[in-house]
């Protein structure tokens, strides 16, 4: 048996001192009250390892719903040691894996064999996502008949779309059968085909002034520039935007109008519009209209968050769908804070630098997720523990159909401690995830996380 005490134990319904039983892999109790010791007799164990928290906040292990490990078949980029230990560093208890990797995981078998190998290292739980079509091949959808929600409950065709409306209707139609969520990259493919055109221009010039695709370029580089040069990679960075913007507003609306039809539970990534913030408001209000189990539910990153892409550096920092603009970044805030958007989630996209110099979209994101989230929402926005907690943890939960999310009695033993008030600065050559971009290098945050623990044991190196 287990016991944390001196605490400060926050979740979702409560902020409060006291302490925390673990007995096994679950939560047998908790104890409120400003105690520094516990009388370790009264709790009826033989053998008892006890943990001073020392004051620091114990909360949830976080829960993400969109998560790239490139396992199988990308282990220049990342693989599930690396991965784990970065969703340990950065207090993920429970993450859903994306299934673009080589081969594209399209089976029951395929997945399970990913969910078996992390649940080998004693880490984090993984739950592998089954794509939406046959490799990807946006036609074929019959092995979708062969999954269940217990072992996969959510499927996407994440890092791309599926262009047929017909075909994006029938996946839905079976996971709505099957009670498996519909996790939807929303973009149209024709018009990001056209956004890619202006992105590559601004590429080439990018390679040939040696400005990194991440977003971190130092004043004296960022000088040596040439200004017509510059102005041509922001004009081409801008038309791009634009379309993708465009292309995720498009695609937001489609997806929720086929599975309001289909009567399944849609749940989009990566919101970062106000166009598409508004959409979902408008399906969230809906919903009750519909019987036939429509349900919609959305994810921000904090990159979208915290980063605006509209000027140099950021820019420069390729990511789909992109950093977006002031009135956008305010909506996705506004949408958190009163509760329309569902969770905070990753989005964590892990490439090589050579990759990345090459355009590959996307940043790693595990390790600096709370920090990012802490400070901008906590500490700028004055959003409380409590909230912040709701949106990493209890309510992807509750998406999930999780007994997680909360530290409560009878609840999974995956907890988080955390210091909320440590300032550090972000080195990602320091990251154990193998990617090491990420827009925020050499960036100070407020928030830490001390140690994760899953199914009751401390987990990460």
């Amino acid at each position: 048996m287990t016991i944390i005490y001196n605490a400060r134990i926050v979740d979702e319904n409560t902020d409060k001192k006291g302490a925390v039983i673990i007995d096994g892999k679950k939560i047998k109790r908790v104890i409120y009250g400003a105690a520094k010791s516990v009388d370790f007799c009264s709790i009826g164990a033989k053998t008892i390892y006890a943990i001073d928290a020392h004051g620091l906040v114990l909360a949830p292990a976080f829960i993400d719903m969109h998560a790239h490990f490139r396992y199988p078949g990308q282990t220049q980029k990342e693989d599930l040691d690396s991965a784990l230990n970065a969703a340990a560093a950065g207090g993920f208890g429970t993450l859903v894996l994306m299934p673009n990797t080589n081969p594209v995981v399209s089976s029951k078998a395929q997945a399970l064999k990913v969910d078996a190998e992390a649940a080998e290292r004693k880490m984090s739980r993984v739950f592998q996502t089954v794509s939406l079509t046959q490799n990807f091949d946006g036609v074929t959808t019959v092995h979708l008949e062969g999954l269940d929600k217990k072992t996969t409950p959510v499927i996407s065709e994440d890092g791309r779309e599926v262009a047929s409306s017909a075909v994006m209707l029938d996946a839905m139609k079976i996971a709505a059968k099957k009670k498996i969520i519909v996790s939807c990259h929303c973009e149209d493919p024709t018009l990001a085909a056209l956004a890619k055109t202006y992105r590559t221009r601004a590429l080439q010039l990018m390679a040939k002034h040696k400005i990194p695709a991440w977003g971190a370029i130092d004043k004296k580089a960022l000088a040596a520039v040439p200004k017509k040069a510059l102005n041509q990679i922001v004009q081409n960075i801008k038309e791009a935007n634009s379309l993708l913007e465009l292309a995720e507003d498009a695609a937001t609306e489609r997806n929720i109008l086929l599975a309001q039809k289909a009567g399944c539970h849609i749940h989009l990534c990566h919101v970062s519009t106000v166009k598409s913030v508004m959409a979902a408001r408008r399906a969230k209000a809906e919903e009750k209209n519909y019987k036939n189990g429509f349900k919609i539910t959305f994810e921000i990153t904090p990159h979208h968050l915290s980063l605006e892409g509209t000027a140099v550096p950021k820019i420069f920092a390729f990511v789909n769908p992109p950093l977006r603009t002031a009135n956008d970044r305010a909506a996705l805030l506004a949408a958190l804070k009163d509760g329309t958007a569902d969770c905070i989630a990753t989005d964590h996209a892990p490439h090589t630098m050579e990759d990345k110099a090459a355009g590959a979209p996307g940043f790693t994101g595990l390790e600096t997720a709370y920090a990012v989230c802490n400070t901008v929402l906590c500490k700028q926005e004055k959003m409380n523990a409590q909230k912040l907690m709701a949106l990493m943890s209890a309510r992807p939960a509750r998406i999930l159909g999780l007994k997680k999310g909360l530290v409560a009695a009878g609840y999974d033993a995956d907890l988080v401690l955390l210091d909320p008030e440590k300032k550090w600065r972000v080195d990602s050559s320091r990251f154990y995830s193998k990617g090491k971009a990420t827009p925020l290098d050499g960036k100070t945050l407020t928030g830490r996380v001390v140690a994760t623990i899953v199914a009751g044991q401390r987990i990460g190196e």
